[in-house]
């Protein structure tokens, strides 16, 4: 497991960048954390880092967002928050998206534990103060 504090929205790149690298050729990254925690905001850091140009904002209605990274590859925004039965998800389609070749940034993934692949990439952000986070990758 990587940790890494995180105390200021100039501190993103670094944690953004970790994500990245943790991901080993695999293509979901499950995001916990409290309400507020920062995981869109996190999300969107890895967006840009991947090139993307796109305007990254919580699919909290849609459900799901989709932005393109500089390679060409999706990249799909998953908010869960508003999902009471894992039925809901598959009747989302979750697998096209999650055995695809496109990145799966997941945000509320406990709503769908059951759903996800067991190489998913975990990542838990931790409020530590109004501005401090910590964000632990496995």
């Amino acid at each position: 497991m990587k940790t890494i504090e995180v105390g200021s929205l100039g501190d993103l790149p670094e944690a953004a960048d970790a994500i990245i690298d943790s991901l080993d050729g695999r293509n979901v990254v499950a995001f916990f954390g409290p309400m507020g925690a920062g995981k869109t905001t996190l999300i969107r850091e890895i967006c840009a880092r991947l090139g993307s140009t796109d305007i990254v904002t919580s699919p909290t209605f849609a459900l799901i967002n989709q932005y393109d990274a500089a390679d060409g590859r999706p990249i799909y925004h998953f908010d869960l928050y508003r999902i009471d039965r894992v039925e809901e998800a598959m009747d989302l389609g979750y697998e096209e998206y999650f055995y695809s070749d496109g990145l799966c940034l997941v945000e509320w993934p406990e709503k769908i534990a059951e759903l996800l692949p067991d190489d998913a990439v975990k990542v838990r952000i931790t409020p530590l103060s109004e501005t401090k986070r910590k964000v632990e990758i496995e």
